[in-house]
């Protein structure tokens, strides 16, 4: 348990999936896959997910073809697409500074919230593949520079879609008097669409606390997420705030604890070496480039990459009962949103939904029932 918060939200936990909007699954496996990153196919999950009991969707971005994605949808299309194809989910587009304008993003963002009836978010993405910045001519930032520049445009974000004749000067961005209608779709409780942002680093963590609604974490195990956890929450209370916590976690739910490893052992052991030693390659500079050496992938293994958000190291790996008791004790630890990959992702939310959900549920009401939650 955290020092920072000693009892459990009483609000149920969320559940969000990763969009496999781009080739290649959520691993860098070749391992077979009955998951495609065409529309019709993400049509049909986004139906089913909602169907189950998922709230969120996160739609990936990538730019270059690379590391097992050869083939990319851009996410603020597929996020608008997938919104329109469905009545509950909401879909969160994740998206660059550096390639968006922040007010371009806003207006594309405030139309898709109107067209959805207030289901539209972003995940605001620092970037880490420095080819897809100088590639296209674009400046490579430093590390610290990048999430400077990541916090004015949440700013940026935030202020158009709640100030009228908003002014904003910062270093990166500006504002004079401006103004977006119409604004965000009335959604009781919301001010505007969500803004979710991740990262492992110092500079990371301070953003999630003094910028963003949500703070997204990558694969972690209990005792890694509540160090975030507590950095994160300690920054948001010097800034007056309060921030929510999402938690990435593969999923590998089967008959037995047994059938479940082996499936894990599978998938690394069809790993693509060449594409995820050169995503090693690429991102790991990330987390080196930090002072503290925080940032993310700092300390990933080989095995850990074959999911390239560290979605083993969650171990949401066994039988129902096994992952949905998991599930809670991260819970217990302040994680609101469990963010999750599968192989087969059709098959496995409806599983999921369908044999998982009702357990989580019901450890919730058992926590609710022994007053073991927060007010």
């Amino acid at each position: 348990m955290t020092d920072i918060r000693t009892l459990p939200s009483a609000e149920p936990l969320k559940f969000a999936y990763w969009v496999p909007n781009v080739s290649g699954g959520l691993v860098v496996s070749t391992i077979e896959q009955r998951t495609s990153w065409d529309y019709d196919y993400n049509v049909k999950l986004a139906q089913t997910a909602e169907r189950v009991g998922f709230e969120y969707a996160l739609s990936q971005v990538r730019y270059a073809s690379s590391y097992g994605a050869a083939q990319q949808h851009e996410s603020t299309s597929m996020s608008l697409a997938l919104l329109l194809a469905t009545e509950k989910l909401k879909v969160i587009a994740a998206v660059h500074p550096g390639f968006w304008e922040p007010a371009v993003l806003a207006k594309f963002i405030l139309t898709a919230d109107q067209f959805s009836k207030g289901r539209a978010a972003v995940n605001v993405v620092s970037g880490w593949f420095k080819n897809e910045y100088t590639d296209l001519g674009l400046p490579w930032l430093e590390h610290d520079e990048r999430y400077r520049r990541s916090a004015e445009f949440i700013e940026m974000l935030r202020g158009l879609w709640t100030t009228e004749e908003f002014d904003f000067n910062g270093d990166f961005y500006r504002s004079h008097g401006f103004s977006l209608r119409p604004g965000p779709y009335p959604v009781e409780g919301r001010a505007h669409p969500e803004i979710f942002q991740g990262g492992n680093s110092t500079a990371a963590r301070f953003n999630g606390g003094a910028h963003a609604d949500w703070y997204f974490s990558n694969g972690k195990d209990f005792d890694g997420f509540t160090e975030q956890y507590d950095d994160v929450t300690a920054v948001a209370r010097a800034h007056n705030r309060t921030v929510r916590f999402g938690l990435n976690g593969f999923t590998i739910v089967r008959d037995s604890e047994a059938e479940a490893r082996e499936q894990l052992r599978e998938i690394i052991a069809h790993a693509d070496v060449k594409s995820v030693e050169a995503f090693r390659a690429s991102v790991q500079q990330a987390g080196a480039s930090t002072g503290d050496k925080k940032g993310m992938w700092a300390d990933s293994s080989f095995d850990d990459l074959v999911q390239y958000n560290d979605g083993f190291r969650t171990r949401l790996i066994g039988d129902a009962e096994q992952v949905a008791t998991r599930i809670v004790d991260y819970k217990k630890r302040g994680v609101d949103l469990m963010l999750l990959g599968f192989l087969h992702f059709i098959e496995e939310v409806e599983q999921f939904g369908e044999k998982v959900l009702p357990i989580v549920r019901s450890l919730e009401a058992d926590l609710l029932r022994a007053g073991d939650v927060a007010d």
